[in-house]
Formats: C-alpha cells, structure tokens, sequence
C-alpha cells in the first residue's frame, strides 16, 4: 500500500518551474488579462442565456453526460463549480471577443489566402524500397494491381489496411512542400509517381481535390488563427515581472553559464 503524499501549492509551483513550464503558463495568464481588459474596453456584454449554453458546450466537449460526470471532472481537476462557470465564461468572453474584433476580415482574409484551404482525398502506400515502389506503380499503372490489393499487401497498421490507405481529407498544410506540390498539380483520380522523403517512399493516389468553400467551419478557424496571432501580439509587447521565490520561499540557485573558447 502506498503512503499518502501530501502536495502543497509550493510543490505545484516549483514543479512548474523545474518542468520549464513556467512561459506557458504566464503566457496563458498574460493573454486572459488582455482578452478581460480589451472586453470590458469593447463592452463585450454576456447574456446569462449565453453563459448556460457556453457551460451546456463545456460539459459537451468533455463528455459530461450526467451530474455525476460532471462532480467528478471537477474533482479530478480540483475545481468548483464556480472555477466550471468561470471557465465557461472565459471561453465565451473569448470567442466573442475574436468575433468582434475579426469577422469583418474574415472574407478578405479567406481570398487572399485561398491556396491554404484547398484541400486532397488520398490514398497512401509507404514502403522502404525505391525500386520496389516504381514496380508496384507501374504496375498500378497498367491495371496490373489495385491500390486497395498494394494497400492489403504493404501496409502494417490494420486500420490503415482496411481503409486500402485513405488518408482523409488534408489541407496542403499538411504535407512536405515537394509532396504537396504533386499532390495539387495531379489530374484525380491520379496515382503519383514515388516521392521519396525520410519517411520512406510514397505511393499517392489522389482521388479528388477539393476546392475551398467559406463555410462557418473555416470562417470560425480564421476567426481563432487571427484571434491567437493578434494574441501573440499583445503578449509580445508586455513585460511580465514573476517573484515566486519571494513569495513562496523556493529554492533557487544562481544560473552559471560557462563559456569555452
């Protein structure tokens, strides 16, 4: 049987130093004082309709389907259900405040980096051999093999086999420039000739390229990409003054720096 380790807020915060987590977190508060000081500059105003709908979305994003769900979470992570509430108005006060300040930018921002939302249907193959991959795509090429056949043969993780390789929808983001290239250049349903990268040689099978529609799924991503560049920003300009060694008696040792020649 274990015996019970007592954790005070000295031991969190120290932690927290020695884990070199200590610029995150100050990030993170620096950028909830910007958002609740440049609300209340905005008068951003919160409804209590509002505010159930945001904690309703909260428990939906953590799954927490039934009361007792929900007391656990809290416990699990040493909240209140006033820290819940709080958590849920921050998020608001947040998604609002983004809204406010970039909706109007979205459109324009959307067009002139239109490229970066374009999106592929692929199937993958990646296997280790250069020559190998030429003669399985020439075959492929002839009608010798199906990729679904090349995929069942070649391909290790069993989900990945069953789906005969399809990766999904993926943006150009999302590949190495020399694969998105290819990619974005094909004719669908096209199969690519090899691409070597450090990973192995590829086997690509475009089956559609998918181009960008402005619809509320990417309206709202630009909205929060513009929202934590504008973020980053205000942070950027602060000077964040921390003393917790003062306050809570941590130990601290002076940084020696050795140089050699």
């Amino acid at each position: 049987m274990l015996e019970k380790i007592n954790v005070g807020d000295q031991d969190i915060l120290y932690h927290l130093k020695i884990s070199c987590q200590m610029p995150n977190i100050l990030d993170a508060i620096a950028s909830r004082k910007i958002v609740t000081q440049t609300a209340m500059k905005e008068d951003i105003q919160i409804t209590t309709a509002e505010l159930q709908q945001a904690a309703d979305n909260l428990r939906l994003a953590n799954n927490l389907v039934k009361a007792e769900d929900t007391w656990a979470w809290l416990k699990r992570h040493y909240l209140s259900l006033d820290n819940f509430e709080e958590i849920a108005y921050t998020n608001l006060l947040s998604a609002k405040l983004a809204n406010h300040l970039f909706a109007d930018q979205v459109e324009s921002f959307f067009y002139a980096h239109q490229l970066e939302y374009i999106a592929a249907a692929i199937y993958e193959v990646i296997l280790d051999d250069e020559d190998l991959a030429l003669e399985i795509f020439y075959a492929l090429q002839e009608g010798e093999i199906s990729f679904h056949e090349v995929a069942r043969q070649y391909i290790q993780n069993p989900e990945l086999r069953r789906a005969g390789g399809y990766q999904g929808m993926r943006e150009r983001k999302d590949f190495r420039p020399e694969i998105a290239a290819a990619i974005f250049a094909a004719n669908p349903p096209q199969i690519l000739k090899p691409i070597t990268t450090p990973q192995g040689v590829r086997i690509i099978m475009v089956e559609e390229i998918i181009q960008p529609q402005l619809n509320e799924q990417i309206r709202l991503r630009i909205i929060g990409d513009l929202f934590t560049n504008w973020l980053r920003q205000q942070i950027s300009t602060l000077e964040i003054e921390v003393n917790l060694a003062a306050k809570y008696n941590l130990p601290i040792s002076p940084l020696i720096i050795t140089q050699t020649s």
